[in-house]
Order: C-alpha cells, then structure tokens, then sequence
C-alpha cells in the first residue's frame, strides 16, 4: 500500500490541517487531537479508523461544525472555511428517523427547511426512494420498517441534499452482519451514482478496506495521523472485495498498525504456549 498514489490524480476537495481539541474534565483538560493533518480528494471514499477513543468523532463534530477547533484550519476546494455546515451531510449509527413522519416525511425534511418547493421536493425524494429499493414505501411509519429500511431511509435524507461530502459515523454497526454487507453494496452504489465523496469512521478494518480508495489511521489519544493508506482493489461490490487476494494482506497491515493481534500471530503463539514438552522439560516436571 503505497500512501497517497491512488487518489494523486484527484483535486483536493477538503485538507484537515494541524487540527486540535481539548476538552475540559473535573480536573486538568484532556487532550484528543493533537495536530490532525490529511486530504480528501474529490469523489474520494476515506475511511478513519483508530483505537476507540482516540477522536474519531470528534473530527467528524468539528468538520460538521458541531464543535470548533482550539487550534487548526480547513480548507475546502481552495478555500479556508470555519467549518463545512451546509456542505456536509452527516449520517450516524441511529436513524433518528421522526415516528411521526412517514418515510416520504422524513426524507422531504431537509428539502423544507432549506426551503425547496413541495413539488420539486417531492419529485426529487421519490426518485431517491426508488433507486434505493424502496418505491412503495412512501407512506410507510418508521416502526412498520426493518432496522435496514431505516437506514436506508437515514441515508436517502442525507444523500437528497446534494451534500459536498457524506460523514457517515459507524451508521451499520447496529444491525446483523447480513444486513450490514447489503447495505455497504447499496451505500456504494450511491455514491458511484450520485458522484459523492465520503468520509466513514469505522471500527471495523474489514469494512474499511472493503469500501474505501484510502484509510487514515489515528493514533491513540492525543489523536495524529499515523499513516495514510491507499486500498486498490478494482471490485465495486464491498462482497466481492473480500474475495479479492490482496484484501487478507490490506487486512493484516491494518491490524498491525493498530496493534492488533492476528490470527496467524494468535494461532503461532498458542502452538508455542501449547506445545509439548520436550525431554528436558518432562524431566523438570
């Protein structure tokens, strides 16, 4: 994996430079990010993974102008902005779909507040619906839908606001693995289709390298870019990627940069700890 080779070619839509967050405790402050610096090139899919903890969020907050940075800039397609409010569409691991609303009501929401006509809204929503399966569903209750039907819905009312850049914060981590591989294939599809670019906090390396060009991984707290890693897999299908022979080896190089164990390592280490013991050793016994 040769850091920043796959998406060289590409403009830099946003550049995170020397960001950093503390927040205050009971008793001295605690440091997250400590001069955070990466790029995210246009129609990019970059994933961030890092030990729990670390600020994986917390980035995310400040590039959605949740939370301001104490110190740090971020360039967008040039120029340097206080956050991407309005240029961002922000997913999480809850729908938070409104009950009340049905599935048409809870995707036109943005499009109101923003002030689109109801028919144009409508119209725009509708289209959304079908391309993701779920023509028919318009007037469906959020409470009648599977915990998939509703994330998708969540991803429809993200995606019809035409965002900049999609923040997606582990939104399948919640649901069946079964589910969670459909809903990578639909959430590739989407952004194929609709030219996006993406930005995913993950736990989950298999998912990482499954969907994504690149993966930044993050040290632990105070939080820094430890490496920057392009994924290049030709396979759009997240299920056919795993198939794909340089996955296991993406997987693995992952997994060391954040000090996990794997399981050839595991395995090698539990033959040694379990062998038998040899002449010397039976005596000693």
């Amino acid at each position: 994996m040769s850091p920043g080779s796959a998406s060289a070619s590409a403009a830099v839509q946003l550049s995170v430079r020397n960001i950093h967050k503390s927040f205050t405790g009971k008793g001295a402050g605690v440091r997250v990010l400590d001069g955070l610096n990466f790029d995210i090139h246009e129609q990019d899919f970059v994933s961030i993974i890092g030990p729990s903890g670390c600020g994986k969020s917390t980035i995310f907050n400040i590039i959605a102008g949740l939370i301001e940075p104490d110190e740090g800039r971020l360039v967008y397609r040039g120029e340097e902005v206080a956050s991407l409010r309005g240029r961002v569409g922000y997913m999480m691991q809850k729908d938070l779909l409104f009950p009340w609303r049905t599935v048409l009501g809870n995707v036109l929401l943005g499009l109101e507040m923003r002030g689109v006509s109801y028919r144009a809204a409508v119209e725009r929503a509708r289209e959304h619906l079908e391309a993701f399966g779920l023509g028919g569903f318009e007037n469906a209750y959020p409470k009648t839908l599977s915990g998939g039907m509703r994330q998708r819905v969540a991803l429809i009312r993200t995606l019809v606001m035409d965002p900049g850049i999609l923040l997606l914060d582990e939104p399948f981590s919640a649901l069946d693995y079964q589910t969670r591989l459909y809903l990578e294939g639909v959430l590739k599809q989407a952004v194929e289709k609709f030219h996006k670019t993406v930005v995913l906090v993950t736990h989950d390396i298999d998912e990482a390298v499954a969907l994504s060009k690149r993966v930044v991984v993050l040290s632990g707290r105070p939080a820094r870019v430890k490496a920057v890693h392009d994924i290049e897999i030709a396979e759009h299908s997240p299920i056919a990627a795993r198939s794909d022979h340089r996955f296991a080896g993406y997987f693995r190089t992952l997994c060391n940069e954040l000090d996990i164990q794997t399981e050839t390592k595991s395995a090698a280490e539990s033959a040694t700890r379990f062998a038998p013991a040899g002449p010397t050793e039976a005596v000693a016994s």
